[in-house]
């Protein structure tokens, strides 16, 4: 067997001295979580089960893989019924599934942008959104973290661009801080630019039954295309990209992770479709509200807390290794809160994300705060 390369073996080394190195570990049931996106409590809800058993026996799915990709024979009746609902749940004309939020930015940003046009991105957009780009051949320009007026300096330089695409997360996966939407929707309609927007963190908390921040701000038809994936507060798993007609075709015929993978199989759009009914009678959404709420007003004192509406809240400790002391005392009072280091955030914003949930209780909550206190 050939020795493995020295380059690789130091870029490794690297990181242990950095105390940044990664290692897959086995998740702690006896901890409380607040570490998981399973915002609604959804994943281990024993009512979502017997929601997709009924899909199940009403499909009659009676086999456990795909067998092929979407345009081969991975397509089903449920496939195409299951993106008609959530179409029509997110006010679009059409959705298209993916095995995966990566998957669909991935597959939407490296088709879409063509040589000549421009995207402008938000610098801290999660990095499926930043590969689909790279994989594109637009040129591409971050912007400053919500910086309105940065953005509209790169807008007003692109009058040579044939398509300017804006590429924002509604919710940022490591801030847990909001977009301005509805400002840089002005924007774009200012400068004709195509607005795509990313609901991972939003779905299942945001807007009418859940519908994502999008729809809570009343822009949903200003989006050229909204990503909204089913691993956080829906329980289940995969994605999809709704909007136009003409957006799905495209993608369809152009996006290669679409085409060149084996599609979901029935039994997971099953669980999807049952994520989308229960959401739309759960009272869980304004149970994990008032949460929010009560963790903002817990954790007030603390200064280097990063603004929150959303179920993901940080607290900012800067270095690596001093980071992870706070998380291991954390979960040594058995409050399962994870550091978030660099490289995955800029060096000297490392963090504790929190994930809170509609299935927190009040007690665990302050208990977690008076934790953060002492930290």
């Amino acid at each position: 067997m050939n020795r493995f390369p020295k380059k690789l073996l130091s870029l490794l080394d690297k990181r242990k001295a950095e105390h940044n190195f990664r290692a897959l570990s086995l998740p702690n049931n006896n901890l409380i979580d607040f570490s998981s996106n399973d915002y609604l409590g959804f994943a281990k809800s024993a009512e979502l089960k017997e929601v997709k058993d009924v899909i199940v026996k009403e499909y009659q799915i009676n086999q456990q893989g795909s067998t092929g990709s979407r345009l081969i024979t991975g397509n089903s009746v449920i496939h195409t019924d299951c993106e008609k609902e959530v179409a029509a749940f997110h006010h679009a004309e059409k959705a298209l599934l993916f095995n995966s939020g990566y998957d669909a930015n991935v597959g939407l940003l490296s088709s879409v942008p063509q040589r000549g046009d421009v995207v402008l991105y938000d610098e801290l957009c999660h990095a499926s959104i930043i590969d689909g780009i790279r994989l594109s051949f637009a040129n591409t320009y971050k912007f400053r973290h919500n910086d309105l007026v940065h953005l509209e300096e790169l807008l007003a330089k692109q009058k040579d661009a044939e398509t300017v695409y804006v590429v924002t997360e509604s919710v940022f996966s490591m801030d847990g801080d909001c977009a301005l939407l509805k400002e840089i929707t002005d924007l774009c309609k200012q400068y004709n630019a195509h607005l795509i927007v990313d609901e991972a963190h939003a779905i299942g908390v945001y807007g009418e039954q859940g519908r994502g921040l999008c729809n809570q701000l009343g822009i949903e038809q200003d989006c050229f295309a909204r990503v909204y994936t089913y691993g956080k507060a829906m329980g289940a798993h995969g994605a999809c990209v709704v909007g136009s007609t003409d957006l799905y075709d495209y993608l369809v015929n152009f996006a290669r992770s679409l085409i060149y993978t084996t599609a979901l199989p029935a039994s997971s759009v099953a669980l999807v479709m049952a994520s989308y009914k229960l959401l739309q009678n759960t009272k869980q959404i304004q149970v994990l509200k008032e949460n929010i709420s009560l963790f903002n007003e817990l954790t007030l004192p603390i200064e280097d807390k990063i603004n929150s509406t959303s179920a993901i809240h940080c607290f900012v400790i800067k270095g690596n290794e001093n980071v992870i002391q706070a998380s291991k005392g954390l979960i040594s009072k058995d409050l399962d809160v994870r550091a978030i280091k660099s490289p995955t955030v800029k060096e000297g914003s490392e963090r504790l994300r929190i994930c809170l949930h509609s299935t927190n209780t009040k007690q665990e909550l302050t208990q977690l705060a008076e934790a953060l206190l002492k930290i």
